[in-house]
């Protein structure tokens, strides 16, 4: 299903998209050596629910999962890149952490995530991870817009990731959003310009790219749930939900800029 969203809904899908943003700007800036991941994801409830928002992950029950997932927020340590369930994990100075965020407001649903290191330790290979998506996102977004293909964002992204050295996995990607999480069309990390489903203004778009520093294979933890590198290496995942507008892409969750 693609959902193509009149001008009259998009003010309920900015709102969505800064009720997103707000919280995990807020997550990261609490996120210290110490906390727990399922501090985290009380944090998240919580902010979650005195906004008058439902999350699309408690619930959440697909086939590559074992679900429902029964969580509000993805927390992703160091290995674990994608769908990394909470549970009773100290944070330490160094850890490289992704928390990943849906909700729904209003009936329009927003997605973003965002990657980190916890504390002050420096670390090139993290900062390096977090860089090349960071950038891959952008990339995407920049070739984002009407008339647009799916394939013309996922080249984008995929030229950047493979330029900064890594393997681009494409089991995982982007996708539309709308009234639900997941819908069509799937955004890979990586594809041919000119391929693939038209965009029109009023579509919603999560876009995502993720790495892992030495692998493009991916196991998951007995949890069912937790996605990580097949290698042990450390991984990184930076997303946002973006509009597609008569004149382009408009980013619905952009967090403040961190000091």
């Amino acid at each position: 299903m693609i959902e193509i969203l009149s001008p009259s809904e998009l003010p309920r899908a900015r709102a969505a998209g800064a009720l997103v943003a707000r919280i995990l700007q807020t997550l990261r800036e609490r996120c210290a050596a110490g906390t727990t991941l399922l501090d985290v994801d009380d944090w998240a409830r919580t902010m979650i629910l005195e906004a008058g928002a439902v999350s699309c992950y408690v619930d959440y029950a697909p086939s590559f999962g074992r679900g429902p997932f029964g969580h509000y927020i993805c927390t992703s340590v160091d290995d674990a890149v994608l769908h990394g369930l909470p549970h009773d994990r100290a944070l330490a100075d160094g850890d490289l952490l992704t928390l990943d965020l849906a909700v729904s407001l209003d009936g329009v649903v927003a997605d973003s995530a965002v990657s980190f290191v916890v504390g002050e330790s420096p670390d090139p290979e993290a900062a390096a991870l977090i860089d090349a998506t960071e950038r891959a996102l952008a990339a995407g977004i920049a070739a984002a817009g009407p008339g647009a293909r799916v394939g013309d964002l996922s080249h984008a992204i995929g030229e950047v990731l493979r330029s900064a050295g890594y393997r681009v996995n494409t089991e995982f990607g982007g996708h539309g959003v709308g009234s639900t999480m997941h819908q069509d069309p799937h955004v890979p990390n990586a594809g041919r310009p000119g391929r693939g489903y038209r965009l029109r203004p009023g579509l919603l778009l999560a876009l995502e790219p993720w790495v892992m520093a030495d692998t493009d294979r991916l196991v998951t933890d007995p949890d069912g749930w937790t996605l990580r590198s097949a290698s042990g290496c450390r991984t990184a995942h930076s997303e946002h939900t973006i509009a597609i507008t008569d004149d382009g892409a408009e980013v619905l969750t952009l967090r403040a800029p961190t000091p």
